[in-house]
């Protein structure tokens, strides 16, 4: 399965911006999809996961309230994004799971990555 992330940019904080990452190739067997991000620096962290048949999705505490994850149609998901803020600056990545234990929203559970989406938010 491939994954084509889009949708970064350059914003003001509290301004929205959505992210959609498009899949391709056999998708079947996939068990959860999520978008996580890295910052300059920083480890690669967990933004929100969810189940790719539906139900319900985990977000971490820093965008909790103010972004969504949404996609049903089995070909993509996307990640609205309100009122940014300049900590939520970094590369933006989709991913895919065929594993369990993709709830925990670790890294190692995602075997399938997008190439990445840049958002830069600036005060």
């Amino acid at each position: 399965v491939q994954l084509q992330a889009s949708g970064g940019g350059s914003v003001q904080a509290g301004a929205s911006l959505r992210l959609s990452c498009a899949m391709s190739g056999g998708t079947g067997g996939i068990t959860g999809v999520g978008w996580f991000r890295q910052a300059p620096g920083k480890d690669r962290e967990f933004v929100v996961v969810k189940s790719w048949t539906g139900g319900t999705a985990w977000y971490s505490d820093s965008v909790k309230g103010r972004f969504t994850v949404s996609g049903d149609n089995f070909k993509s998901f996307d990640l609205q994004m309100h009122s940014l803020k300049p900590e939520d600056t970094a590369v933006y990545y989709c991913a895919a799971s065929r594993r369990t234990g993709w709830a925990t929203g670790e890294t190692e559970y995602f075997g399938y990555w997008g190439q990445g989406t840049l958002v830069t938010v600036s005060s």
